[in-house]
């Protein structure tokens, strides 16, 4: 059941999501050659702290850091290492903040210096197919008509939108009903209508090659591409309006 937020919980939202707006773009900066994503965990977990709020992933049980932090072929949940970026690297970032009894979630995805025209293309196409989806995010549609729209929009640049992970409905919890796939099969009917009051995380979740994922490494959590290949997610937090263009709290 999808959890509906009054007028003056979204307000509070909206407080918590352009906190979190001001930390991504902090930490877009240290996208650099050389730097370390545990220094950028670090970074996060300052911010939110210094803007009032608590880390939302940390809330998570067992999981101990404020973001996930992805390279190249890794999708999501990677733990911060102390690895450092190299030039060419595609980094995703994902980060929640918890404020005034409220989780706000959103993700970006960056380049570490200089990268290739096509690699320029695939993270181009991932920022349209957000808009694109969150355009469908109005009171009334279907949660399937975001989905479709997500995938259609990928699949018409040669990507793959990956199947097995969603974005949520988001509020008091983290993750909440509805999950929003990144592609549909079937009638859009079938799926939730979006209720006036429905706060929601709409993730852009994909690939350059096969929608074929793993878990890797040894830390239980990183989830990556089998075939190697690159892998963008790009997330906002937003409000569906009735008779107007969602509001993006996270932006």
């Amino acid at each position: 059941m999808i959890k509906i937020k009054t007028p003056e919980e979204i307000e509070i939202m909206a407080e918590g999501g352009k906190k979190l707006a001001q930390i991504k773009n902090e930490l877009r900066k240290m996208i650099l050659p050389g730097a370390i994503p545990q220094d950028l965990d670090k970074k996060a977990e300052d911010l939110v702290h210094d803007l009032g709020g608590e880390p939302s992933f940390k809330m998570v049980k067992n999981y101990h850091w404020t973001t996930c932090i992805n390279i190249n072929d890794g999708v999501v949940h990677g733990i911060p290492t102390k690895l450092p970026f190299r030039n060419g690297d595609i980094v995703k970032v994902d980060v929640g903040i918890f404020y005034k009894g409220f989780h706000n979630d959103s993700a970006f995805s960056a380049p570490v210096g200089e990268i290739p025209e096509k690699t320029k293309d695939f993270l181009d196409a991932g920022k349209e197919a957000l808009k694109k989806s969150i355009a469908q995010a109005q009171v009334g549609n279907n949660i399937a008509q975001i989905s479709k729209a997500m995938e259609e929009s990928l699949t018409a640049r040669g990507y793959t939108p990956v199947q097995d992970l969603t974005g949520h409905g988001v509020g008091r919890n983290l993750h909440e009903d509805p999950q929003i796939p990144c592609f549909w099969e079937g009638p859009v009917e079938v799926s939730p209508e979006i209720p006036e009051g429905a706060v929601l995380a709409i993730e852009v979740i994909y690939v350059q090659g096969e929608n074929d994922l793993i878990l890797s490494g040894e830390d239980g959590w990183t989830i990556s591409t089998r075939d190697g290949k690159i892998a963008a997610l790009f997330e906002e937090t937003i409000v569906p309006i009735k008779n107007g263009p969602p509001r993006i709290l996270t932006a």
